[in-house]
């Protein structure tokens, strides 16, 4: 082993530890370790940044722009209304929406489809009086299985096809994925839409807040001249029954009183501890005229409109509420909102809500200015769990966005243009018809992820170019010796599953897939199909919640723990690799 192969397999140990701590978020992570890559001399200075010009992280950002105009021209939501509804039994409602999500995840960003289709889910849920845990969890897998279906319905799916155009002239196509990322996504999604749901825990607090999504600890504040101040704690017992709210205690001159605070006399400034849904805390706030547990941010609230709106919202991993506290991001300054309640993997924060730091996966409720929601949403980088209304106003330009997405696929399909410049055409077209504002062009990138595709890329030819990707593939040939074929390309798939299941699926890919390539030139076979073995195995992360976003943002939704998923996530990977490897043997012969 030479020192650059010793000092890069030292780096990436050094990364995917770092992720799988998650102290730092992955593109920090990602751009350090490149920067020390540089520094080393395992990098060339020439080769720098040429991660960011790559054609794979080009059309992620395309896509996400892409999928962007599709959702603003009311195209998705159009689809979903249609087919939608609440009266279904479960079973049905987890097949159609895992179809749909499927499908969606298939042409644009899965994260977005996620995103798109979880309020609709959750407010399906609320209707038929279930828990959405029984259906969000399946909707994440579904549109992670979609995904696998095309060249661009995943990054993983994008990097392997440069990276086939890099090491052998030629890469992938649109639809090269879809004989077996497809057969492995039917498969998947009836799975999960038959068995898979019913393997997922239900816990009877969980069931008991099926109607509402969760509850929350929040405060109330008794004002100045309130006619409840002189009162026992005790004596509201039956308004908040009514207003279907608990107290559970009461905070004066900051001294948290619990458990004996129902015989405290009421004064004012006391803060009331309650758990509540949003609209019962509101309920109980204007029957009893309390006021909210800050008056300055109240102020600032009133002063700011006509009125306030309740929002809940779910962190996803990139939320610059991150690590952060309502109180540290200048929530109340900044965007005029106050954080009333925030939960956990479905548990309610009892303490310091607003000194808390947030996690991915959380759920907060938030007091907003009337008709604000969806801009303090967009500014804290949260998804809202409502219904966002998006009507479709002017069907000409629905039709159109789609028009135009689908001519691009069809023009990068029969190799007229590149992918990147199809797509490229269908932005340009999106702001021409004004179907996405230009000023929103840029915030709909996520580049968090181009700067880890940016960073990982030059890492991944470093490790290629000195030689360290074929010891590793090396190393698999000669510990799966005389195997026979499938047992080769299922042994390199449960490789590549794992890391994706504690590691960002993006980086997975860019390491495993030039590991592929040099264990079929050691076998002296075609490198095609150990690239699909990749390109589906770094897709299925479906054994834990930080394996994929999408399963980080249906974790507080949904009130699962971490230990819930791989009760369906582990027969699914098994699943998919059975399906898998014998559709890459029929379609992919070595």
């Amino acid at each position: 082993m030479t020192f650059d192969q010793a000092a890069l397999f030292a780096l990436f140990i050094a990364v995917f530890a770092m992720l799988l701590w998650g102290r730092w978020r992955y593109d920090i992570v990602a751009f350090s370790a490149l920067l020390i890559g540089i520094a080393l001399g395992l990098v060339p200075a020439e080769d720098a940044f040429s991660g960011f010009g790559h054609p794979a992280t080009i059309v992620v950002a395309l896509v996400l722009v892409v999928s962007a105009g599709l959702v603003r021209s009311g195209a998705v939501y159009l689809i979903t209304r249609t087919l939608v509804d609440s009266s279904r039994r479960l079973g049905t409602h987890i097949a159609i929406m895992g179809g749909i999500g499927g499908v969606l995840s298939a042409f644009m960003n899965n994260v977005a489809a996620l995103a798109l289709l979880m309020p609709v889910d959750i407010q399906t849920a609320r209707k038929a009086g279930r828990a959405p845990g029984l259906s969000l969890m399946p909707l994440s897998f579904a549109t992670i299985l979609g995904g696998m279906a095309t060249l661009i319905g995943t990054p993983p799916n994008i990097i392997i096809a440069t990276f086939r155009g890099d090491a052998l002239g030629t890469p992938y196509s649109m639809f090269d994925f879809t004989p077996v990322g497809g057969i492995a996504a039917i498969a998947g999604l009836a799975f999960v839409a038959l068995i898979g749901w019913r393997l997922i825990p239900q816990r009877e607090d969980t069931v008991v807040r099926a109607a509402d999504l969760a509850q929350y600890v929040a405060e109330l504040t008794v004002p100045e001249g309130s006619d409840h101040v002189g009162k026992r704690l005790g004596e509201l017992t039956g308004d908040a029954e009514k207003a279907d709210v608990a107290i559970i205690g009461l905070i004066r001159d900051g001294r948290r009183l619990y458990g004996n605070a129902r015989n405290n006399l009421l004064q004012a400034g006391d803060s009331i501890v309650l758990e509540a849904t949003p609209e019962a805390l509101d309920e109980f706030r204007s029957a009893l005229n309390l006021a909210f547990s800050d008056e300055k941010r109240e102020e600032l609230l009133t002063a700011a409109g006509d009125g306030l709106d309740l929002l809940e919202v779910v962190v996803p991993a990139e939320s610059r509420m991150v690590g952060r506290s309502a109180q540290s991001s200048g929530l109340s300054w900044r965007q005029r909102a106050v954080l009333l309640g925030l939960a956990r993997q479905g548990q309610p924060i009892r303490s310091q809500i607003r000194r808390t730091s947030i996690e991915p996966g959380d759920i907060l409720l938030l007091l907003v200015p009337k008709d604000t929601g969806p801009d303090v949403a967009e500014w804290m980088g949260c998804l809202p769990l409502a219904d966002r209304g998006l009507t479709v106003t002017d069907n000409t330009k629905t039709w159109l966005a789609i028009g135009l997405f689908a001519a691009a696929v069809a023009v990068a399909s029969f190799g007229l243009l590149d992918l990147p410049v199809a797509l490229g055409f269908v932005v340009v077209g999106y702001i021409l018809f004004k179907i996405l504002p230009l000023q929103e062009l840029y915030d709909h990138i996520e580049w968090p992820v181009v700067v880890l595709l940016g960073s990982m890329i030059p890492l991944g030819a470093a490790l290629e170019t000195s030689g360290g990707t074929a010891l590793i593939a090396d190393s698999l040939v000669w510990l799966t010796d005389g195997w026979p074929a499938w047992a080769i390309l299922t042994a390199l798939m449960v490789v590549t599953m794992t890391l994706s299941d504690v590691l960002n699926n993006t980086a997975t890919a860019i390491v495993a897939a030039p590991i592929g390539v040099s264990m079929a030139q050691r076998l002296d076979v075609s490198p095609d199909p150990f690239l699909m073995a990749v390109a589906v195995a770094a897709s299925s992360a479906f054994l834990t919640p930080i394996g994929h976003k999408n399963n980080t943002l249906v974790l507080g939704p949904g009130g699962y723990r971490f230990g819930d998923y791989w009760r369906m996530g582990l027969p699914l990977e098994v699943l998919v690799i059975a399906v898998s490897i014998p559709a890459i043997l029929v379609f992919w012969p070595l």
